[in-house]
């Protein structure tokens, strides 16, 4: 390459604009015409963009990363290049120079050219030059003394290779700068060398972050999950645990697991695990007892089995969880939960606040407890009320009606059965309610209607907390409290063989006697207008004004049927309703007819002002089933002075029959 020709050449397009592909290569004479047509000005001295020193390092800081990453490399070219007048020069993608390396006898020399740390070395800014042109057309390239398009470089020749990311992206580029009497093709190689040197680290950190970042990623996931995951290889021994496993399974956080055959942390007789293990089997939800450091434990248990290919068997992964969780979440799911609180009792009757006093000093044990008292007066709820205010709150309760189950269900229903015990038995088994309500309490109602010959089998719960499903011979712990109610005479049932006298006192450690509503009707307009609010505000309706003589009727009524007849009441009255409102007419005939009827009186004005008047006629036409002149009759007055008040009082003409 003739430095004269050249410089013929590029006088000849500077000043002519006259092209000589004979002595120009082609690269660099579409650089020249890319600076000519960008107005770049061939005679400058100086590149157009330096940046400040602040600019400089917010640039050095972003660029942290390429600039640690490519040091060594530099460092290493350096090293072969020293004392031969080179120097190396890292750029960014814009050929803004991040760092100099070199002799600094030439490093001083460059540096008057502006060839230093925040010069920008682009077309744009200087011209043809061996780190403009290569980021351009994104290729190495080696720009020679007059092949250089501004004067002020060509004394110079430049070797330069872009850096390109893992996704093959330019990044900035690496230049070997030197007088131009030092130019050597073997230069240029060097500088491709060192930057696919530079992209293949890139491809290997990115790949080992990748790997880094996916390892995160599983165990931030396998510490998310509750249960307890491992897995073991063909010989037992543990390849992979979470943290919830080690606390699940009382292993100690800081001793290793990984490597460690998994007969040495469990050395219990685990024959259920280690018959999982054997079989090399895919379960789901399979229950085992798992005995740790502290006890045995009943885990619901899931294994996948680890391959290579179909037949290879690598290993088994285990996802274990504890039966209690499984039954908590499961009676979240399902809303078997105590929603009742003793907040939720209201009522101002003496001895109704003592027996609430007494049920709270029943939630502060863990005794079993017996509600005593007639359907209706809130036993369920007391049950709830009674669990929320124990130490079980967070554990599950489960209500079971002994009452409602057919005979030859309740044993399985209360103590849960295993595959095969009977014809129809569900595959896997089921277990019982007393397994459901594991760590928190089950309310046995109307227990008094238990058959006599499993009452035994519940004594023999309540004295061993275990449960032996029907058709095993495993029994399953449990911690569960009782709470036990019945509207039956207990001691009567006793006396004639109907209930064991042994059972009953163990239910009987704490007995409750619920309070018959007819006994606190001092507390009836305030459940009144509770159970109204409630209702009307479940339905979108208005609550409106009750009645005095709404009230009036049902102090009069004896409440065979206690709080849960009033609720009922309350809710036809509203359903009879047009409006929500709670009206006299539209109460049942019982209510009405088992009132403390007022005496006949035949002088109108009196009974109207008096306001029993309304009542009194309202009363006889239902019991007159509409009949107008039969009470009109009764009560001694013309069918018109009759339909006269009916009219007053808003009765239609015909009220239907009750």
């Amino acid at each position: 390459m003739n430095k004269n020709d050249l410089k013929a050449a590029w006088l000849n397009f500077i000043q002519k604009e006259i092209s000589d592909p004979e002595q120009t290569r082609a690269e660099i004479l579409t650089s020249w015409a890319r600076c000519k047509s960008n107005g770049v000005d061939p005679w400058k001295k100086l590149p157009d963009i330096i940046l400040s020193e602040e600019e400089l390092g917010s640039l050095t800081a972003s660029k942290s990363r390429l600039i640690k990453l490519c040091a060594p490399y530099l460092e290493t070219l350096y090293s072969i290049v020293r004392g031969s007048g080179f120097v190396i020069a890292l750029t960014d993608e814009n050929g803004v120079i991040l760092t100099v390396n070199g002799d600094e006898n030439i490093k001083s020399q460059i540096k008057a050219g502006e060839f230093r740390e925040g010069a920008q070395w682009s077309e744009a800014s200087i011209g043809t030059n061996a780190i403009g042109t290569a980021l351009v057309t994104g290729a190495p390239i080696q720009v020679y003394s007059y092949e250089h398009y501004c004067r002020c470089a060509q004394v110079s020749t430049g070797s330069c290779a872009p850096i390109r990311d893992e996704s093959n992206k330019i990044i900035g580029a690496v230049t070997l700068v030197g007088y131009d009497f030092n130019v050597h093709s073997h230069t240029l190689g060097m500088a491709v060398a060192a930057s696919e040197a530079i992209r293949n680290s890139l491809i290997l950190r990115n790949a080992q972050r990748e790997v880094k970042l996916a390892d995160s990623y599983k165990s931030t996931i396998m510490d998310c999950i509750e249960k307890a995951v491992l897995a073991v290889d063909p010989r037992g021994t543990v390849t992979l645990v979470n943290n919830n496993a080690k606390t699940l399974l009382r292993w100690q956080r800081d001793i290793p697991c990984i490597g460690k055959p998994l007969q040495d942390l469990l050395p219990g007789s685990n024959v259920e695990l280690y018959t999982v293990l054997r079989e090399r089997k895919q379960y789901t939800d399979k229950e085992i007892t798992i005995v740790t450091a502290f006890g045995d434990e009943r885990f619901s248990v899931t294994t996948r089995i680890i391959s290579s290919n179909d037949t290879d068997f690598e290993g088994l992964v285990l996802v274990l969880d504890p039966i209690k969780r499984v039954r908590r979440i499961a009676h979240r799911m399902t809303g078997v939960v105590a929603s009742m609180t003793f907040d939720d009792l209201a009522g101002k009757n003496p001895r109704y606040l003592e027996t609430v006093a007494m049920a709270k000093s029943a939630g502060r044990s863990d005794y079993n407890v017996l509600l005593l008292g007639e359907s209706g007066t809130g036993k369920d709820v007391f049950a709830q009320a009674i669990h929320n205010h124990s130490a079980r709150v967070g554990g599950p309760f489960v209500a079971i009606n002994c009452s409602a189950i057919p005979r030859e269900l309740i044993a399985s229903e209360l103590f849960g059965y295993v595959e095969g015990a009977f014809t129809g038995a569900r595959r896997g088994g089921s277990p019982g309610k007393f397994e459901f309500a594991d760590g928190g309490t089950i309310f046995l109602d109307e227990i008094g209607d238990m058959p006599f010959d499993l009452q035994g089998h519940l004594l023999r719960v309540i004295e061993d907390h275990k449960v032996l499903r029907i058709g095993s011979h495993e029994p399953i712990s449990v911690d569960v409290r009782i709470i036990a109610a019945t509207n039956r005479d207990l001691l009567d049932d006793i006396r004639n063989k109907r209930f064991r006298q042994d059972l009953f006192y163990r239910l009987n450690v704490i007995s409750i006697h619920m309070l018959p509503f007819r006994e606190r009707m001092d507390d009836l307009e305030e459940m009144v207008h509770i159970i109204y609010r409630k209702l009307t505000s479940g339905l979108g309706l208005p609550e409106r004004a009750i009645p005095e003589s709404f009230l009036k009727a049902l102090e009069d009524y004896p409440f065979p049927g206690n709080i849960r007849e009033l609720q009922n009441i309350i809710e036809r009255s509203i359903v009879m309703s047009s409006d929500g409102a709670l009206s006299l007419e539209h109460l049942p005939r019982d209510v009405l007819f088992n009132r403390k009827l007022a005496p006949l009186s035949r002088d109108i004005g009196a009974s109207a002002s008096d306001g029993g008047d309304r009542d009194y006629v309202y009363s006889l036409l239902i019991k007159n089933k509409g009949n107008v002149s039969k009470s009109a009759q009764e009560m001694g007055i013309a069918r018109t002075t009759l339909y006269r008040k009916m009219d007053r009082y808003g009765f239609t003409k015909s009220i239907d029959k009750r």
